[in-house]
């Protein structure tokens, strides 16, 4: 799941080198943690929120065929 999320959030933002994923597991669910520059925030998130839907929807498919749950919140 980390490579596959890495591989898109390169391609939506400006400054891909500066993007940090962490994770953290908590009660059967991981939660992805993205930390990326301001100006690319924005770029993520989508007019209306849409692009980060697709994003965490995508996420959410691919872990529910491996019976995981996961998240995904973006650190400012």
């Amino acid at each position: 799941m980390d490579e596959f999320l890495r591989y898109v959030v390169q391609q939506l933002v400006e400054y891909p080198d500066d993007v940090v994923i962490n994770h953290r597991q908590e009660g059967g669910k991981t939660t992805y943690l993205l930390s990326m520059r301001p100006s690319d925030v924005g770029r993520f998130i989508g007019k209306g929120g849409y692009t980060i839907k697709t994003v965490r929807d995508l996420m959410s498919a691919a872990a529910e065929k491996h019976g995981q749950k996961v998240g995904l919140e973006i650190l400012e």
